[in-house]
């Protein structure tokens, strides 16, 4: 057991509240927003998520006959939608609407809603490149993550990611929902041996985790950074040994609670069979050793460090 000397940046307050609307896709949409949603504004949300199979901006005709409404109903309920931030509406090279952030959000809320797992959304408590985290409440105070792949750049992400296509029609919707479920999958498989969040419910690109009440490795500084490393090498030894590489291993993807580290963010995992693997491995190694080299002084060898993990 270790403990953490200080926080290097204040503690973020967790008071539970709706947020209020923000155009930035990385905020979470209005929890009053969605509450508030009618029966049809969330029929017209439907429609376009899964018409966005087909069509990058869905046709107006398209969204009104297939969700059985009238023109003019059709036309107040995407009125509504664009205003509270859920959809936008685009004329090249035709007028089509869209799904953006905030209408995916509010359809993972309203199911995890219906089914009970969360019923009151909390304040963000975190924000990396594809995501954003919030504290919720469900039996117990719990974290929400969006996964927003292709939030800053689709490209980039289409590179970084092998499980998606290198081109075609293929929706940031649905990347952030297989990027959700892989991490889903991931987490289920390793919770019983390697320290990791506990996967409670997911829905769409929307993972409902058990709450790590912690902070961020490069956000800290711990006493014993030997212990810390010895720590970590040990969960990324037994995540091995589990087929698993985490593939995206950093400071920022460890957390220290209560004298343990707890590893997050698991969506670009590979298994231990995958062609480049050895690579992975190597590159997860080279950044966490080189973190406690830069930041605290202490040296670690790789050959060890690589002896610990592989055998």
């Amino acid at each position: 057991m270790f403990k953490v000397m200080f926080s290097e940046d204040s503690l973020l307050q967790r008071a539970f509240y709706s947020p209020p609307h923000n155009h930035c896709s990385h905020m979470a949409v209005s929890a009053e927003h969605v509450r508030s949603l009618h029966r049809y504004e969330l029929r017209v949300l439907k429609v376009i998520e899964r018409l966005m199979k087909r069509y990058s901006w869905v046709p107006l005709d398209q969204i009104k006959n297939t969700g059985g409404l009238s023109e003019s109903e059709t036309s107040y309920r995407l009125s509504r939608l664009m205003e509270w931030g859920m959809v936008r509406f685009n004329t090249v090279p035709y007028d089509g609407y869209a799904l953006v952030f905030g209408g995916y959000d509010a359809l993972a809320l309203q199911a995890l809603t219906k089914k009970g797992t969360i019923s009151a959304l909390g304040s963000p408590i975190g924000e990396g490149k594809e995501s954003v985290v919030h504290e919720a409440l469900g039996l117990c105070p719990v974290a929400i993550k969006f996964h927003r792949v292709g939030g800053r750049s689709f490209a980039s992400a289409r590179m970084n990611r092998e499980y998606m296509p290198d081109d075609g029609h293929y929706p940031w919707i649905f990347a952030s929902r297989r990027s959700a479920e892989r991490e889903n999958a991931a987490l289920t498989l390793l919770q019983a041996k390697v320290s990791v969040p506990l996967p409670i419910d997911h829905n769409r690109h929307a993972l409902v985790m058990s709450l790590v009440n912690g902070l961020n490795l490069n956000r800290c500084r711990v006493e014993h950074p030997k212990e810390v490393l010895d720590d970590i090498l040990d969960n990324v030894r037994l995540s091995y040994q589990l087929g698993i590489i985490h593939a995206d291993l950093s400071e920022f993807n460890v957390m220290i609670e209560e004298g343990r580290c707890v590893i997050i963010d698991w969506p670009q995992w590979v298994e231990v069979d995958h062609p480049n693997a050895q690579q992975f491995v190597v590159k997860d190694l080279e950044n966490i050793i080189a973190f406690f080299k830069r930041k605290y002084n202490f040296a670690y060898r790789f050959e060890d460090a690589l002896k610990c993990v592989i055998g």
